[in-house]
């Protein structure tokens, strides 16, 4: 056998694997920024309602009840607003921002930092609306 012919063999090899692998490894580059977003959509959600739950059981608790717990705040959340008897998440996704909204029954406001950490949330009844911060 000629070594010119082994050594065009070898690198035909080499180029069909590179060519199965490196748009496995792309495909499977998407699907895990895709599954990350789908996570951190799914804590936001998470978050959201533990606060909607915890703003109405002090809402009707009375004026000055108080209920405070730990989250963890994921990385690409760009901004939190509570207000207008809504909790609103903005999840930043590679096709642009989504938002995470859950609705509340009782009126409640508030501000919480959108930076990624662990946060003691403190919802708090102050009577005739509940209000949120940490």
């Amino acid at each position: 056998m000629n070594k010119a012919q082994v050594s065009m063999e070898y690198l035909l090899i080499i180029g069909f694997v590179a060519a199965i692998t490196i748009p496995l490894i792309l495909i499977f580059n998407s699907h895990s920024a895709e599954i990350n977003e789908n996570i951190i959509a799914n804590q936001a959600d998470n978050i959201a309602s533990k606060i909607v739950d915890s703003a109405e059981s002090v809402y009707y608790l009375g004026n000055s009840s108080r209920v405070t717990f730990r989250v963890y705040i994921p990385k690409n959340i760009d901004m939190i607003t509570i207000g207008n008897n809504e909790v609103v998440f903005f999840v930043k996704k590679l096709n642009g921002i989504s938002q995470v909204v859950k609705y509340s029954p009782v009126p409640i406001n508030g501000s919480i930092s959108s930076e990624s950490g662990v946060y003691n949330i403190v919802v708090e009844s102050k009577g005739d609306y509940v209000w949120v911060s940490n």
